[in-house]
């Protein structure tokens, strides 16, 4: 395995831990994979703030264990710059249907990869 699919197998493996619900559930858990400076435009068009997400993430949706997991989809990874590798994927959770775009950056490797910014877009039903 190369560098870049390494930074690649990393983040998705990020990416995936973000949406289990033992993660979602711990703040402290969550804000391993977080970048300080992360900011999330989500598919309602809110924008959350490190603070704001880690506040609320155990109260939303796939963070109970009981509750519906996130199923994703179509999960790629892309090395654009030296640090920086952008994830897009789809996901269900329930019946509603959402795409998304991540950016994980790494300053070093004691911080490890964390994510920066993410958006989602709710899918429509009829839409492919």
């Amino acid at each position: 395995m190369d560098d870049e699919q390494a930074q690649a197998a990393a983040v998705i493996a990020g990416e995936l831990r973000l949406m289990d619900p033992a993660v979602r559930a711990s703040r402290d858990r969550a804000a391993e994979l977080l970048d300080p400076e992360f900011v999330e435009v989500g598919a309602s068009g809110r924008r959350s703030t490190y603070q704001q997400l880690l506040a609320e993430l155990p109260d939303k949706p796939g963070a109970s264990a009981n509750g519906p997991r996130y199923e994703p989809s179509g999960m790629t990874a892309v090395v654009l710059a030296p640090g920086l590798v952008q994830v897009t994927f789809e996901t269900r959770l329930g019946d509603r249907r959402s795409r998304h775009s991540s950016l994980w950056r790494r300053h070093d490797e004691r911080s490890g990869w964390r994510m920066y910014y993410h958006h989602a877009t709710v899918v429509p039903r009829g839409v492919e």
